[in-house]
């Protein structure tokens, strides 16, 4: 999924790219406010996905000894700073623009606009159906509904490319209303307000990624249903009795690791205990490909402590990608 996600944020830069210019160039022509604004937001959008763009190839880095791992994290750092590139970039020169633009001497050249706001709103709606279509794809791929696989999915480039993709579409519609009124009622009021309302949209957008962003940096558990279904998993195997605690945690935007400790029955031999973690954890693998790393660890009898390294096996396990 993750080559999936730099094709997407490929897409979106390259789109962003051409509707950048060509919307400068139709705000200098016509003198609208909202028209540049919109300019900056798209530049905004081409710088963040290159951002992007660089914490999928970064994230994608094999672990090694000092990051054993991985770097997965990193895609979460780059993504932040993408998010304070829309912030400032993006909203609060919007805004400020908007703002000096409310007293100034209506535009001209309407029609100019109007086509560029046309052919931005078909190449950024190319952009939002390919986001689309990758959402739809993962949350079948989780068996959930997209909505909340977006809300809750580590993958922010995802994330960050669809709400993006929407807010271009929604600023484009504000720009196209604040030209129109402009041009009926003659008053530039209209344009400048359309542009402050494009800021503070994108500023929404930017703290919604910063605060996902800043979540998983600092290490956010998996789901609580898909918790509860890793534990529902362990306690159905074979001479488990119960789990006594479940660790979860996202390494990246396609992995994460789980560390639990087991109770399992008190007549259970050193043999079954491995048999029986080596098939939890195989079968975790297989139902969950995002879950790289797991360490089951045996808590005793009864769940009475560990037992000693001289009566059993050291079965905790943390398998990289590729082992096994």
């Amino acid at each position: 999924m993750k080559s999936e996600s730099i094709v997407t944020v490929m897409v979106a830069a390259l789109m962003n790219l051409s509707i950048a210019t060509a919307k400068l160039i139709a705000g200098v022509i016509s003198g609208s406010a909202a028209m540049v604004s919109e300019a900056a937001h798209s530049a905004a959008d081409t710088v963040t996905q290159m951002m992007l763009y660089a914490a999928l190839r970064n994230s994608a880095l094999p672990a090694d000894q000092e990051h054993p791992f991985g770097y997965g994290r990193t895609a979460y750092l780059w993504a932040a700073l993408a998010a304070a590139c829309t912030f400032v970039a993006g909203g609060l020169f919007s805004i400020t623009h908007g703002l000096h633009s409310m007293n100034a001497q209506p535009e001209t050249g309407f029609l100019v606009s109007y086509i560029v706001l046309a052919i931005a709103f078909v190449l950024e709606g190319v952009s939002f159906l390919r986001t689309m279509r990758q959402l739809r794809s993962e949350s079948h791929r989780w068996s959930t509904r997209p909505l909340r696989l977006l809300r809750r999915t580590p993958d922010t480039t995802l994330k960050a490319v669809f709400l993006e993709d929407a807010a271009a579409l929604i600023g484009l519609l504000l720009a196209a209303l604040g030209l129109a009124l402009t041009e009926i009622t003659g008053n530039a009021f209209y344009d400048g307000a359309a542009s402050v309302l494009i800021g503070i949209l994108l500023l929404a957008v930017a703290v919604s990624l910063g605060h996902a962003n800043i979540s998983l940096l600092v290490g956010r558990a998996l789901p609580p249903r898909l918790r509860e279904t890793l534990q529902t998993e362990l306690e159905a195997a074979g001479d488990i009795t119960a789990v006594g605690e479940l660790l979860t945690l996202y390494l990246g935007p396609t992995e994460a690791l789980v560390a639990a400790r087991v109770n399992f029955r008190d007549d259970a031999s050193g043999a079954a205990i491995e048999r029986t973690v080596r098939e939890a954890e195989a079968r975790m693998r297989e139902h969950h490909p995002s879950i790289r790393h797991v360490f089951l660890s045996p808590r005793g009898p009864s769940g009475h402590g560990r037992p000693s390294d001289g009566d059993r096996p050291d079965l905790r396990s943390g398998t990289h990608r590729g082992e096994r």
